[in-house]
């Protein structure tokens, strides 16, 4: 109740009680008077006192008779318009507000709620909450509210990403965000839900990742055609002109000494530019991940990194863990770009990097015992790195948890559910 209606009542109470004791004083002095006229005062002096008693008495009940009447309409009046503002704030709110009592009983129940789930307020008030959730949710709901009621926790508030879902009256189910708090009261305990319909808001969300996700498909499918063009043809041709240059090498003149030296330090530049043209397509795209296989494309990799930094990289992964696209691609690009990480910031002197599947899905760690980070500090610019695998874990509606210590090493966990081939990912 608000602080002025209990200021007011307080106020209303307390002219009650002069009220009630004005009146007895008033009928104690009629009582004596008439008990006077009684013993004898025949007087007129006596009667007219009496009389004048009488009608002074009546005189002053009627006056506070009145005077409580339009006391009494006017707090209900206040009261009245007091319950009009509040009930005309709440139909006003744009989100659902829904109350209901400690049976799960709904108590409250605004027009924004009507409109989100399509239930009018006389067929929603005095229903349980179930009735605005899918089925398969509602046995764990009631457990739910009673332990928030036992935390002592007032409110826990919306936007902390966590998505519940609701069900309207005709059935069909929408994503929402939700808020909620408690409030003991002498009737009870109170539970207030604000309710937030995102329906579009998750719908936008899927085009993003859909989008998304065709941008990757292309952006691999084009770094395939590269490396395959850089192996296919430019490795190729630079082959063939080594081979031309050592021909001519090995067929001038005995008395062209400084010829014959020029054309082997071409010769070490040609095999130099035919190395790095091919460790270039690899970057781009193995080519041995379409053509053998993602256990033999992350076997080279794990290869490939302890050649260039020099770190020990142990592989735990099983034969049988072949994954169909987009997710072959998805574990090796985390894979490759875990690694690159740890090449550039960890200073480790181990790595582990194990792939396991299991049912309906695929989990990967790479763990390195390297100087460690704080997670939560802020990004440094240009530092792209786990932000890119999140994005494509995410893109498959995977999880990622990235646990690390400064000075304790880093450990990164990836899960991605795998739909079978032909079903959408």
């Amino acid at each position: 109740m608000p602080h002025s209606t209990l200021v007011h009542a307080d106020h209303a109470a307390a002219s009650q009680r002069s009220g009630a004791f004005a009146l007895a004083g008033a009928a104690a002095l009629t009582l004596l008077a008439a008990l006077a006229v009684a013993a004898g005062w025949r007087s007129p002096a006596a009667t007219l006192t009496v009389l004048l008693l009488a009608a002074a008495t009546a005189g002053f009940a009627v006056f506070h008779v009145s005077r409580e009447v339009v006391q009494r309409r006017s707090s209900g009046r206040a009261l009245e318009g007091a319950a009009a503002r509040l009930a005309g704030l709440l139909d006003s709110a744009m989100d659902a507000i829904i109350t209901v009592d400690s049976e799960q009983r709904i108590v409250l129940y605004n027009r924004a709620a009507e409109k989100i789930f399509g239930w009018p307020s006389e067929q929603a008030l005095g229903e349980r909450l179930d009735k605005l959730m899918p089925v398969r949710f509602r046995g764990g709901h009631a457990e739910h509210i009673r332990r928030f009621g036992t935390t002592g926790t007032t409110s826990r508030r919306m936007g902390d990403g966590t998505v519940l879902y609701g069900q309207r009256a005709d059935g069909e189910e929408f994503p929402m965000e939700a808020s909620i708090s408690q409030l003991d009261t002498a009737g009870g305990k109170l539970f207030t839900v604000i309710l937030r319909d995102v329906t579009e808001r998750a719908r936008a969300r899927e085009e993003l990742r859909a989008f998304a996700s065709e941008a990757h498909a292309i952006l691999e499918s084009e770094k395939t055609r590269i490396a395959r063009e850089l192996h296919d043809e430019l490795a190729q041709s630079l082959t063939a002109l080594k081979m031309d240059t050592i021909w001519v090498r090995d067929n001038l003149a005995a008395d062209t000494p400084a010829a014959s030296a020029k054309l082997s330090d071409m010769l070490g530049m040609l095999d130099t530019t035919v190395a790095a043209t091919r460790r270039i397509a690899a970057d781009l795209r193995p080519l041995m991940l379409d053509d053998l296989g993602l256990v033999p494309a992350i076997e080279w990799l794990a290869q490939n990194f302890g050649q260039r930094t020099g770190v020990p990289c142990t592989l735990k992964v099983a034969e049988d863990v072949e994954l169909h696209e987009p997710y072959a691609t998805a574990v090796f690009r985390i894979a490759q770009e875990s690694l690159a990480n740890v090449a550039k910031h960890a200073g480790a002197s181990r790595v582990e990097v194990s792939i396991e599947r299991i049912p309906g899905a695929v989990v990967m760690q790479v763990r390195d015992n390297g100087r460690g980070f704080v997670p939560d500090a802020p990004r440094k610019p240009y530092s792209l790195g786990l932000m890119g695998l999140r994005e494509r874990t995410h893109l498959l509606k995977g999880r990622i948890t990235i646990d690390s210590v400064p000075g304790q090493g880093t450990c990164i966990d990836v899960h991605i559910p795998v739909a079978e081939p032909g079903a959408s990912s």
